[in-house]
């Protein structure tokens, strides 16, 4: 196959993959950052959003949505396709990364294609407020490419991808995994982008909640959360893979698939130090699933069987895309109805509206309801004194018994 028709191929198996997020309404969190962004993300407030200690780096998020929210309201539609637009684009740089790295070279096709239908990092992609992980792996990985082919933009790329989000520090260290023999001279102008920008977030943390409510911790259980991670990343073709990389390759493949598991490991990195959880998010997997669709590529590069090869990228099409569109895709509608059915409700009725039930915090309904529909704060009363003295209509979220969870749609 030509370079144009690979391209096109994996586009495609993104959109199989990922349709169902175009159907998916917007969540409560959505409507918080589609209100946000016309504050932070106008070519006016840019001061503003420097100078703050967290949203300087989401900044690209914010760059993004305001245009976006002036021009399409509250329209889910839109924002999905940016969100799948991004991951076709990210599946395609991935591709590049490894024609580019030697030791993956031979992978490069169906890591890429792996990674286009991966049902692990789908947090990522269905979840608009997740579009942070994009942007980061997509200037992230510029960098990475522009490192490989020693092209000087790369630290512009890195800048955007650390003002994506902090974590995008560890392209630095995927540097030396992807390219380990280039002149590290070179990294200079890599490395003072990281150091101006990462060190911003410790010279501003006095100012930023993430540093005071407790989140992080270096005494938090690392040695459980790091190899949980990095097990449930490989879980279930990671594991088969690599056992076929170590049956059936050479040693450099072996070496290769090494490789592939150190991206996993320094991509976690940044979340291992939480202290209210010993599980990642599915959607913080997404440039450590990466390295698992490397490792995949290795061992279906070395499978000798084309039958074989074919009946097992059926099994892993059925699996993943069926995942998405079947469990994935009913948990996020699950998730966006009470919101939707309160905005319903907002829209139908001048009255103040007496919020008896809700499975979110007063602060996120106020604002998903200001943001879709412009109405003021003050008419949702979670209060009931205040609500007879205003006449307010109850509501309460009704949702079927199977459906009555309110927990994040990550695995």
């Amino acid at each position: 196959m030509n370079l144009p028709t690979r391209l096109a191929i994996l586009g495609l198996l993104c959109v199989l993959a990922y349709a169902p997020t175009l159907r998916i309404p917007l969540l409560e969190d959505d409507y918080v950052n589609l209100s946000e962004s016309q504050t932070y993300g106008a070519p006016s407030q840019l001061p503003v959003l420097l100078n703050h200690a967290v949203y300087r780096v989401r900044a690209t998020s914010f760059w993004s949505i305001y245009p976006m929210f002036r021009s399409f309201g509250v329209q889910a539609l839109p924002y999905h396709l940016l969100s799948l637009a991004l991951h076709i684009c990210n599946t395609w740089l991935l591709f590049a990364i490894a024609l580019a790295w030697p030791a993956m070279r031979r992978a490069a096709f169906w890591a890429a294609a792996f990674f286009a239908v991966h049902e692990g990092h789908q947090e990522a992609v269905m979840w608009f407020t997740a579009i942070a992980e994009l942007w980061s792996f997509f200037f992230g990985a510029i960098a990475l490419w522009c490192w490989q082919k020693d092209r000087w933009w790369g630290a512009a790329a890195l800048a955007l991808s650390l003002l994506s989000k902090e974590s995008s520090i560890v392209f630095l260290a995927l540097f030396f995994l992807a390219a380990p023999s280039r002149d590290w001279r070179k990294c200079v102008p890599y490395a003072a982008v990281a150091a101006v920008i990462t060190g911003s977030i410790f010279v501003t943390m006095s100012s930023s909640f993430r540093f005071s409510d407790g989140s992080f911790s270096l005494h938090a259980p690392f040695w459980i959360t790091w190899p949980r991670g990095v097990g449930r990343v490989l879980w279930i073709w990671g594991w088969l893979a690599g056992a076929v990389v170590w049956w059936l390759g050479d040693i450099k493949s072996k070496r290769a698939s090494l490789l592939a598991l150190a991206w996993i490991a320094v991509s976690l990195s940044p979340y291992i130090f939480w202290t209210y959880s010993t599980e990642i998010p599915s959607r913080e997997t997404y440039i450590a699933s990466a390295g698992l669709a490397l490792l995949f590529g290795l061992a279906m590069s070395f499978l000798p069987d084309r039958r074989l090869v074919a009946a097992i990228a059926a099994v892993v099409l059925v699996h993943n895309v069926g995942y998405i569109w079947d469990k994935k895709r009913a948990q996020f509608v699950a998730r966006a109805e009470p919101t939707n059915q309160l905005i319903a409700l907002a829209r139908s009725t001048p009255l103040p509206i007496f919020v008896r039930c809700f499975p979110l915090n007063d602060w996120t309904a106020k604002e998903a309801v200001h943001t879709a529909t412009g109405r003021p704060e003050s008419d949702l009363i979670w209060n009931q004194a205040e609500a007879r003295a205003r006449g307010a209509v109850d509501f309460c979220v009704t949702l079927p018994s199977s459906r009555r969870r309110s927990s994040s749609p990550s695995r």
